[in-house]
């Protein structure tokens, strides 16, 4: 199987050796963040630093004047990896090391922009702003990120993107010092708290022919029990057995079949044109460089009620807009199986389905157990591997990555 390593720009600017151990790992692909949201990352054997605090979304690249004249949302600059093009610099020493590079791109999740935009961020049935989230309904979003997505991800050298959080984010959200976790959320409560309420919003919920002000009393009401901590606790259970569609008949029985179709047929036809409209931008901007077979690929569930990172899709739909997607697969058997053969149906020979298995110990993730969790990925349909993440992992790790590659080839 085809593997690519997760990495970030400053992994590899300023260690002259970062790109030889990549390649050494034993894969032929690196997956490069050219746009990410803020993030606090360990450095384990880079000479010059072991923590790198990347303060706010930021693109790692030199940015386009003129693609973005007349747009009111706009990329920031970074100043935390040295350089004016760190990730072109990275891109260079890992292709010189014998890897093909993809780009990595972080679409609708930006704090910065939604703490400077308020008005443009998901809002709560309770009228709660979540600034990490930015709401995908809204024109000036959707422009940002085609924008975003076409200069980040068509990158000299590249033969591909990811497109994560391409669709809709909601509540989740790892954030310094979080203390959202006094109340357990189950998988319907945390989409009922990523509902969106902001105008554009609530006027999509009345063309589906839902009384915006009625279903945000129907979720206020749905939720009420967990704040009283009566329910919630089958959260747990649901993710071990690959629940999704039981969360999905949960917010059916708690709002009414009525409203939740309402609600979902909203918010699946803007993540559909959201889609589009990112994917569409970035085959033109590959176009334009006459980049042939680049690759464009969504993180991604099969869930189309779930959103943050790996947002839900219909598989059928997302299939046939992208060249693929790449599928959380860390945990047991069951979670692979849920995420990955609702997939099987609607591939073509040219698909592409990777696995995408986090290998640092200290995350969760089974690098000793890479090898029989690959095996097992590639007989659900997998064809490819992601490793989460070549940067973060310790030199165990990262030597256990290095001895199941050598045994799956």
């Amino acid at each position: 199987m085809r593997a690519s390593a997760f990495v970030y720009p400053w992994d590899v600017v300023g260690d002259p050796a970062a790109a030889r151990r990549i390649a050494d790992l034993g894969v032929e692909q690196v997956t490069l963040a050219s746009a990410y949201h803020s993030t606090r990352a360990l450095t384990p054997r880079h000479p010059r630093h072991r923590v790198v605090a990347a303060r706010h979304s930021a693109v790692y690249y030199p940015v386009d004047p003129a693609r973005w004249e007349g747009l009111r949302l706009r990329p920031y600059a970074q100043d935390w990896v040295a350089g004016e093009d760190p990730y072109g610099e990275a891109a260079a020493a890992l292709a010189d090391a014998g890897l093909e590079v993809h780009s990595w791109v972080i679409l609708a999740h930006n704090t910065r922009l939604g703490g400077e935009h308020p008005d443009l961020t998901v809002r709560n049935a309770y009228g709660d702003r979540y600034p990490w989230a930015p709401c995908i309904a809204r024109e000036e979003v959707r422009a940002y990120a085609a924008a975003l997505a076409a200069e980040a991800a068509v990158r000299p050298g590249a033969r591909g993107v990811e497109l994560e959080s391409c669709g809709w984010y909601g509540l989740g959200h790892l954030s310094a010092h979080d203390k959202t976790g006094g109340v357990r959320l189950d998988g319907a409560g945390q989409y009922l708290m990523s509902l969106c309420f902001c105008p554009g919003c609530e006027a999509g919920y009345a063309a589906h022919g839902a009384d915006p002000g009625r279903l945000r009393r129907a979720v206020a009401g749905a939720l009420e029990p967990l704040w009283r901590g009566e329910r919630g606790e089958g959260g747990e259970r649901e993710k071990a057995s690959g629940g999704r569609e039981r969360e999905w008949e949960e917010v059916g029985k708690l709002l009414g079949q009525e409203l939740a179709e309402a609600a979902a047929g909203w918010r699946d036809q803007v993540a559909s044109a959201f889609q589009t409209e990112v994917v569409t931008a970035v085959r033109k901007a590959a176009e334009a460089r006459r980049t042939e077979g680049f690759r464009v690929l969504l993180h991604a569930d099969p869930a189309p009620h779930r959103c943050g990172a790996n947002v839900g899709v219909d598989p059928a739909g997302v299939l046939a807009l992208a060249d693929g997607v790449v599928l959380p697969c860390t945990g047991d058997g069951a979670e692979r199986e849920a995420v990955l053969a609702p997939f099987g149906p609607h591939r073509t020979p040219s698909t592409v389905l990777a696995a995408n298995l986090t290998v640092v110990g200290g995350m969760g993730g089974r690098p000793a157990e890479l090898a029989e969790d690959a095996a097992h990925a590639r007989e659900l349909g997998a064809d490819e591997l992601r490793l989460y993440h070549a940067g973060l992992a310790s030199d165990a790790d990262l030597a256990a990555v290095r001895a199941a590659l050598s045994r799956s080839a």
